[in-house]
């Protein structure tokens, strides 16, 4: 077996600090909705709250983080997000061992990680198409989306056991430690890689805020790709407070095996990732977004059939399987395409307002999502989000003149930047 074509050492350090993060996140998956049940004892519309208002707001802070990431030097913005974003995570053990958690710090420190989030992805963005040669976008893409998933596999089991034994704020220790290595790593990314120019003294123009926008909705495939990928995100996201609450308060299941149900299936994200190259070389870049982008709509609708027991168990890791094999072979594709059809200059922005309106769209379907779990039931909730998603692909591209179905997409750029 043949090793991994080498990208340069500068995507090396990058792709570490990406891996030392979202292990990390791994650990904490769905930390914050454990620690609102179990310390803060909230219910289905606190839970949905948590998950909504804090990306919201965190949104709402990020707007003028785009052009202001644009004009400065990445590798230092990055290193500041992840600062940040340990900061804001190291709060949460802190004020648990003096006994002052609540719930109002859970949606300010989700709040404040959203927004680091967003800018720190942006400035990423920029940096991959700095450091990366155009043709292997989409094979670096490919890696960084197997090592999300493979953090995920590995991440909770670990983190549900940790949990038990060390009770419910340990793997946000570790969450926000993670931060800390991967700015470390980050360091050794030199500055001639970041493209970004500080330019300090050029405020920030309403226009600039509205940039990244602009660019999305005026290119046919990508606005069609940007609105289907808000709709699918928010309703999958929108069943992660839900099963929360009907896992671990109405079926009763243990943290271990709320943490199994979601880590188990991402095995299947290294199966799609893996596959991104092979596929699009072979049926091209257009047809996967189209098929693959429908496909990872219509299981989600299983997830209103879960039952207590094995079975339900069970059928959790069956949906989220399924689910995932799809998108995590649609993700890089669709990654590789937005830093095909951004201009260099606009690539933070570009990056930044689609984050934005991503998380906006999460937090207003999760919010939505939690009312109705209230008005009715987590399950009843669950039901009309797997109905919804199913609509979803009506939204995809139907077609793109620019993709000729070629082997490798990267090759034949017609613009000069990338997202």
């Amino acid at each position: 077996m043949s090793r991994p074509r080498s990208l340069g050492r500068r995507f090396g350090w990058l792709w570490a600090a990406y891996a030392v993060s979202v292990y990390g996140s791994g650990l904490g998956f769905g930390a914050l909705a454990l620690i609102a049940v179990v310390v803060a004892h909230a219910g289905p519309g606190q839970v949905a709250a948590l998950a909504a208002v804090g990306p919201a707001v965190g949104a709402l802070i990020a707007v003028p983080l785009g052009p202001w990431v644009e004009f400065h030097r990445k590798r230092p913005v990055m290193i500041t997000m992840d600062l940040v974003r340990f900061t804001a995570m190291a709060t949460i053990p802190l004020a648990y061992a003096v006994g002052w958690l609540g719930f109002y710090q859970l949606i300010v420190v989700s709040a404040v990680v959203a927004a680091a989030r967003i800018a720190f992805g942006a400035a990423s963005g920029a940096c991959l198409k700095a450091i990366v040669r155009p043709a292997d976008l989409l094979t670096a893409n490919a890696r960084l989306e197997s090592t999300n998933w493979s953090s995920l596999a590995v991440g909770p089991p670990l983190g549900g056991a940790a949990i038990g034994l060390f009770g419910p704020v340990v793997t946000v220790v570790a969450d926000a430690l993670s931060y800390l290595l991967s700015a470390l790593c980050l360091t050794a990314i030199r500055d001639r890689a970041q493209q970004g120019r500080k330019v300090a003294s050029s405020p920030i123009r309403t226009g600039d805020l509205l940039d990244g926008w602009r660019h999305i909705l005026s290119q046919p495939v990508l606005r069609a790709l940007y609105l289907n990928n808000l709709l699918v995100a928010g309703l999958i996201m929108a069943t992660e407070p839900l099963l929360a609450v009907l896992l671990l308060r109405q079926l009763g299941f243990p943290p271990w095996q709320y943490g199994l149900a979601f880590a188990a299936p991402c095995v299947g994200g290294l199966i799609g990732s893996r596959l991104a190259s092979r596929v699009v070389a072979r049926y091209g870049q257009h047809r996967i977004l189209r098929t693959v982008g429908a496909l990872r709509a219509v299981w989600l609708i299983g997830l209103a059939l879960v039952r207590p027991g094995i079975g339900g168990l069970l059928t959790v890791i069956a949906v989220e399987l399924a689910i995932i094999i799809n998108m995590s072979l649609f993700n890089p594709v669709l990654a590789t395409y937005r830093l095909e059809h951004t201009p260099r200059h606009r690539v933070a922005r570009t990056l930044s307002a689609w984050s934005i309106g991503q998380q906006t769209a999460i937090a207003i379907l999760t919010a939505l999502g939690g009312l109705l779990a209230d008005l009715t039931s987590p399950r009843t909730a669950l039901t009309v989000i797997g109905l919804l998603i199913l609509t979803s692909p009506l939204l995809l591209p139907r077609r793109d003149h620019t993709d000729r179905s070629r082997p490798h997409p990267t090759t034949h750029i017609k613009q000069k930047a990338t997202v």
